[in-house]
């Protein structure tokens, strides 16, 4: 016997979304505050208002799912609103009657999801079958009324024969994991149909739609043959862009930036990076790119780009944490939208290595700094900052000020280069004694970066070199550092629940006749959470007869995670730091240094929270024994 599905569709897919949101930042006046939550705490919470059921009737459930399967029985058992809110009572006897039948369609939803599709489902409420029930049922008050729900699953079915017909035709359905004998769940025929549109799509046919989607059972032989067929329609171009609910930005600016208005091939991944492009400039609270259900009549694809701005302005705070270098607190003020085309101003200041100094020796940072986004063409930012820095680390005393200004410009979607100039003062005591620089200096940087996330990535890589020829000015110095870093994610197991994550870094600078021709500052200095945990900041160094710190011309270092999911929201992280800073341009691996630990990651919608215990494993005499690091993201 065959048996022709129910048409698929996606109406019985369940989602789920979890939400914590730390209130750092905030834009826009004060106002009353509201309720909001940090790691499923709420704060400032009003009493929420009590939603009485109007005719409330109560029930007892007996759910038999027929299935030791307990994959199965999870399932049903969550599609089941009769199981899921069986302590909730529903508004009248009518109202129970109506959950019981949609439970009906839930369950044999879920068994078609599960590739059951010769599953019988029988629910009676009070004894009688819901079909049989009266439009107005009326049940004894009083006693909760007994609610049966029985399910005999059926036997799992397989794919039989796969047809693709239209546009489809020639695809192979393997790409679309519809191989004949395997399980024949409901959502793989689902997600089948939505992939040959996507295709097709892909193709440059924005038109792309499906025209049939078919299922049919065999219950012979428990096999469903499918049958799938597309029209993709004409390939386009992207079209006029239309921009609309601006305010104050320039609405010119965002097609521009948006790039969708350069008369390309349509695509429905250069829409996605449009809608993150725009989204990441920060302000619009909200975007929408639109799409038309016809060409124009010059056989483009106009599209529409529906905005609304968020605030523009905004400030907030941060801190951090570690036994090493103590507390350290940032404030910032910002404009996201200074002159209508999402130029930014941002103001920012912080105080560091609090706790562990007097307040004279504390490391006090400022800077106002400004971005120009599509400066020189939707492709690139200018970016100018001055900076200005009182610091006492352990290797030197510094008063620093900084200008600098230059660009990014974005080569693709995982290449970046930016280059400028850059004028720095610095007075410094160190162990060379009390000296001053001018120094002026061209930086350049190649990025590289392929992570599937930002913040916490599971695979890819980040590469970077960096080249900074400098001039110190009074004393007709030249020298040059360069840089260059890599990290990689490895991930493993089901859902990438543990991350093999490696760095390697290395430095040299060339030029001047010796170290106290190089500003302290621009010295290698390695130790402290973000090179080699279980130092102090700065504590590997080259050091003279006195033990005095100097900084030094190369550097190596490499660092080794495994990041090991618990559960969804917690994690593990065992670690080795390694690294090395050397006199010598060229790095002579006398002095390595080791650190290991483990620690314990949140993870919260705005990135991880990370907390490191590490301990020096060839810890310089007198020199620090642990180091207990915290701070928000990985490490890197």
């Amino acid at each position: 016997m065959r048996k022709r599905l129910p048409t698929i569709s996606n109406a019985y897919r369940k989602t789920g979304t979890a939400l914590a949101v730390l209130a750092l930042t905030l834009c826009g006046p004060m106002r009353e505050a509201h309720a909001f939550k940090i790691f499923g705490m709420s704060f400032f919470e009003k009493d929420e208002e009590t939603n009485d059921v109007i005719d409330p009737v109560n029930y007892t459930l007996n759910l038999d799912t027929g299935t030791s399967d307990e994959d199965l029985k999870e399932a049903l058992e969550n599609a089941s609103r009769l199981f899921q809110e069986k302590d909730q009572p529903v508004s009248g006897n009518l109202g129970l009657v109506i959950r019981a039948r949609d439970d009906r369609d839930r369950l044999l939803a879920a068994l078609y999801e599960n590739a059951r599709y010769g599953g019988v489902i029988g629910i009676t409420v009070n004894g009688q079958d819901i079909d049989s029930l009266p439009p107005d049922p009326v049940f004894p008050a009083g006693a909760p009324i007994p609610v049966k729900v029985s399910v005999t699953p059926g036997p799992v079915f397989t794919i039989g024969k796969v047809t693709l017909e239209g546009d489809a035709a020639g695809k192979n359905p393997d790409d679309y994991d519809l191989v004949p004998g395997a399980q024949a769940n409901s959502t793989l025929i689902i997600k089948a149909g939505e992939q040959v549109v996507e295709d097709l799509k892909a193709e440059g046919r924005p038109l792309a739609k499906l025209t049939n989607r078919a299922a049919v059972a065999d219950h012979s032989n428990n096999t469903v043959d499918i049958d799938i067929a597309a029209e993709g329609g004409p390939v386009a171009p992207f079209g006029t862009v239309t921009v609309v609910g601006t305010q104050t930005v320039d609405p010119q600016f965002v097609a521009n930036y948006s790039r969708l208005n350069t008369g390309g091939r349509y695509s429905p991944e250069e829409i996605r990076k449009a809608n993150e492009r725009l989204r990441a400039l920060g302000v619009f609270a909200s975007i929408t790119i639109k799409e038309p259900t016809a060409l124009a009549p010059d056989g483009s694809l106009p599209l529409t780009i529906e905005v609304s701005e968020g605030k523009h302005r905004y400030f907030g705070g941060g801190a951090q944490y570690s036994t090493t270098d103590g507390f350290g607190i940032q404030g910032y003020w910002g404009h996201r939208n200074l002159f209508g085309q999402a130029e930014s101003l941002r103001v920012e200041g912080s105080v560091n290595r609090l706790g562990e100094n007097d307040i004279s020796s504390l490391d006090y940072n400022a800077g106002i700094l400004f971005a120009k986004p599509g400066a020189f063409g939707p492709a690139s930012t200018f970016n100018a900052s001055l900076k200005a820095s009182l610091l006492d680390p352990d290797a030197y005393k510094a008063t620093i000020f900084t200008g600098a200004a230059g660009a990014t410009f974005e080569l693709s979607d995982t290449d970046t280069v930016s280059g400028g100039v850059e004028l720095s003062w610095a007075n410094i005591d160190d162990a060379f004694g009390k000296n001053e620089y001018l120094t002026a200096a061209l930086p350049f940087e190649y990025v590289r970066d392929t992570r599937d996330n930002k913040l916490n990535p599971t695979e890819g890589y980040r590469a970077s070199i960096n080249a900074k020829p400098s001039y110190e000015i009074d004393g007709q110095t030249f020298f040059s550092s360069f840089e260059g870093s890599i990290s990689g994610y490895y991930g493993l197991g089901e859902e990438n629940k543990t991350v093999l994550a490696a760095r390697l870094g290395a430095g040299t600078i060339v030029g001047g006749d010796g170290l106290v021709d190089i500003p302290a500052n621009r010295r290698f200095y390695l130790g402290g959470g973000g090179t080699v945990r279980g130092y102090s900041y700065q504590e590997i160094s080259p050091r003279n007869a006195d033990d005095d710190l100097l900084g030094g011309r190369s550097y190596v270092n490499a660092t080794v995670e495994a990041r090991i999911g618990i559960t969804d929201t917690i994690g593990i992280v065992p670690f080795v730091d390694v690294g090395t800073v050397s006199a010598k341009s060229a790095p002579d691996f006398s002095d390595i240094k080791a650190g290991a630990g483990v620690g314990v990651r949140y993870l919260t919608p705005f990135g991880p929270i990370r907390l490191d215990v590490a301990v020096p494993l060839n810890p310089y005499p007198g020199g620090t024994s642990y180091g207990i690091y915290a701070g928000i993201g990985q490490s890197f």
